[in-house]
């Protein structure tokens, strides 16, 4: 309203300062117009009116009606509260109303506690009930009642907030069943009875007497009890147990065996009787196919649903979960792993059996005896992967064998054998023979005959043929270095023969793939590999040989010793102590010579004599070139002992060269070889001629750069020529002449 008079007064005084008053004809024309608007909005609200005449009555109506009522509250809650307005004292009200609200609680609680006495009761006077009922259904029914009321479904403990009486009445109610358990499987027990002897049984329709005292009831409702307090399991099972033991275990271990049914009317007072007996047969009845095992079988589990469970495929069921995996462990043991082939040729065969084997246990599943769903198949699975039994049986065959081979041999003298001549075989990927043991033969000839198989068969057996294989030759490196270590850590001509061993294995293995890989089934040909073996092997041999290497080396060393640096030989006893050190070593190497030439092959015969000779020859030259003072007769001897060093091994020489003629002998062409293969054994003949030679000639000779071709330094030349030569003038120029020229 007030912008609208402020607009009213800007209109009527256009032209004029807001800020300057109003003159009365301005007043009058602003009055005039209020008047206007307030006409134009009073019809508004009369139209407005008239048009919504009835919803603005109906409004109208009832805010006078909430009115009157508030009126009414009011006066009724004046009159409610003027007693309390006129009492003299309101906690008394209080108190009443407090002691109203606690007896009404305590009703309730004593309303709750009756229920739960009454409750309690209900259920102590239902146990009694059911422990002094003669009839073991009733009294199995009302514990099975009994159970939701009592037994958590989440489990057996009690609720933390309990009462105790629910667990002592939880308490009874175990223990009633535990009665009905033990009580009704004895029952059960007494209905079947076993020969001592195995292979029988009689099953009465009801005990013939009870062991307690109490008369039993019938086999029937001794089952049916059990089964309602969920115990036929407890209840059937040492009978399960002893079917197997007595009468399962005799009709499949025998193989001339039969089986006799015969049923016992009811006599007098007993029950009828069922007797079942395992009786031998004249007639051999073989296996073959097993369909005389399985008809067997099939007759005493008939016995057992007829007469034991009583023809109740519940009860049969629960007898089958006792027995049936016994049962076929047993077929699978006395049958099926004894009828698996030993040749591949015959797998053929086990068709036959396969198909008996699947009829048998379709027919016990027509009886209900194991499940459709084939869970229970556990005949069919074996039978189906007999190829893998038999893969299996000839792998053990093979390893077993390898492991007979490898520790039954004889290694103490394997070279004088009759046949000797069998145990020199080529290499294959060198043009050499060796001499191997028995063992590395024969192990061969195994692996050979299995990958034969494996090209022969199916896949699933070839791997296993091939698996055979590689774990026989990893047999020989497992057992061979640990039985023979005493050997392997002393020169001897086994440890020798054992290299020979690994060195043919491993070019062996490396042959493998190629003469078989092309015949194996086309899913084992990437699959099988034997080359990741043939560097193991290799190197267990570079390791044997190396070790025999480090042994000659260090027992030469030992004999070098004693002759305590060759010092003083003009001397007699040292001139003794050093001759039987030349000839130690001459010894030594000749044993080590006899040894492994003849079983060796040759490039590693030389190879590794050129190892032993080369720090033999070096260790010598250095002892006699350290000699700080010779004198004349020193020298001689010194000589001798170079040539009786030579001399002795002549016969070891002449096998490091090759010559193909038949009469050898160390010539200027054979020690040129040698000089050549063993650098020190030059520089050890050379020393013999420098022992004997003249001052002026071996300073020509070091001049000539023969010296030095040798291996002599210029300093063991000059400290040589101090040694044997006195100090002279011709000494001085010949040691500078020696220092000045470059070797």
């Amino acid at each position: 309203m007030a912008d609208d008079v402020r607009e009213l007064l800007l209109s009527t005084t256009a032209d004029a300062d807001p800020s300057t008053p109003l003159s009365a004809p301005d007043l009058r024309l602003l009055i005039d117009h209020l008047r206007h608007r307030s006409d134009r909005l009073h019809a508004s609200a009369l139209s407005f009116a008239s048009s919504n005449r009835e919803p603005l009555a109906s409004a109208l109506l009832r805010a006078a009606s909430s009115a009157a009522s508030s009126a009414s509250l009011q006066s009724s809650l004046q009159s409610a509260l003027s007693p309390l307005s006129s009492s003299p004292d309101l906690s008394d009200l209080r108190s009443l109303s407090d002691r109203l609200v606690a007896a009404r609680r305590e009703l309730r609680e004593r309303q709750e506690h009756l229920a739960a006495a009454s409750s309690v009761a209900s259920l102590s006077a239902r146990l009694r009930a059911a422990r002094a009922s003669a009839n073991p259904l009733d009294a199995a029914a009302a514990a099975a009642e009994l159970k939701p009321l009592l037994v958590n479904p989440e489990g057996s403990g009690s609720g933390g907030d309990e009462p105790v009486v629910f667990g002592l009445l939880r308490g009874e109610w175990e223990q009633l069943v535990d009665e009905l358990q033990v009580g009704l499987s004895k029952n059960v027990e007494e209905c079947v009875e076993f020969a001592s002897d195995g292979g029988k049984v009689v099953v009465r329709a009801g005990p013939s007497g009870s062991s307690s005292g109490t008369p039993g009831v019938a086999l029937r409702v001794a089952l049916q009890a059990l089964e309602i307090i969920d115990s036929l399991d407890y209840g059937m099972a040492k009978v399960a147990d002893l079917m197997v033991k007595h009468v399962f275990l005799p009709a499949i271990s025998n193989i001339s065996v039969t089986v006799s049914v015969e049923v016992l009317e009811k006599s007098g007072s007993t029950y009828p009787a069922s007797v079942l007996s395992i009786v031998p047969s004249e007639e051999l009845q073989g296996y073959k196919d097993g369909s005389v095992l399985y008809s067997r079988i099939i007759d005493v589990i008939k016995f057992a649903c007829k007469f034991i469970c009583v023809e109740n495929i519940t009860w049969t069921q629960s007898f089958a979960k006792l027995t049936w995996s016994r049962i076929s462990d047993l077929v699978i043991t006395h049958f099926l792993s004894k009828a698996v082939p030993d040749e591949a040729s015959k797998l053929i065969e086990f068709q036959d059996v396969i198909r008996s084997t699947a009829e048998f246990e379709n027919t016990l599943r027509g009886m209900m005896f194991i499940l459709p769903d084939r869970k229970d198949g556990k005949l069919t699975q074996f039978v189906d992967d007999v190829e893998v039994h038999f893969a299996v049986r000839k792998r053990n065959e093979i390893l077993v064998k390898a492991r007979y081979i490898l520790v039954q041999y004889d290694y103490k003298n394997p070279l004088a054998s009759d046949d000797h001549g069998d145990s020199v075989v080529d290499l294959l990927f060198q043009p050499e023979k060796c001499f191997i043991s028995k063992s590395a033969l024969q192990l061969m000839k195994l692996v050979h005959g299995a990958l034969k198989d494996a090209c022969l068969s199916s896949a699933r057996v070839a791997k296993e043929f091939c698996y055979a294989a590689r774990d026989a030759l990893l047999l020989y490196k497992a057992i061979v270095p640990v039985q023979l270590e005493k050997q392997l850590n002393s020169i001897s001509p086994v440890a020798a023969i054992i290299h020979n061993d690994f060195y043919h294995l491993s070019q062996e293995i490396l042959g493998l793939a190629f003469e078989y890989r092309a015949d194996f089934p086309s899913g084992q040909q990437k699959l099988v590999v034997f080359v990741d073996l043939a560097p193991i092997f290799s190197q267990m041999a570079d390791g044997i040989l190396r070790r025999q290497i480090q042994l000659a080396t260090a027992n030469l060393s030992e004999a070098i010793d004693g002759a305590d640096g060759f010092q003083n030989t003009h001397q007699s006893q040292h001139c003794e102590s050093a001759k039987f050190s030349i000839e130690q070593v001459v010894f030594i190497l000749e044993k080590i010579h006899i040894m492994w030439e003849s079983v060796l092959p040759r490039s590693i015969y030389r190879r590794s004599m050129f190892h032993v000779l080369g720090p033999v020859f070096s260790r010598i030259t250095k002892d006699m070139l350290l000699i700080d003072d010779m004198a004349a007769e020193e020298t001689l001897q010194l000589q001798g002992l170079i040539h009786l060093a030579l001399e002795n091994l002549s016969s070891l020489f002449l096998s490091l060269v090759e010559n193909d003629d038949d009469e050898k002998f160390l010539d200027h062409h054979t020690w040129v070889q040698l000089d050549e293969s063993i650098p020190s054994l030059k520089k050890f003949r050379k020393l013999a001629e420098l022992l004997d030679m003249s001052l002026k000639s071996i300073t020509a000779a070091w001049e000539s750069g023969e010296l030095a071709n040798c291996g002599f330094t210029s300093s063991e030349m000059r400290n040589f020529i101090k040694a044997i030569f006195a100090d002279s003038p011709l000494r001085k120029e010949c040691l500078g002449w020696i220092a000045a020229t470059p070797a």
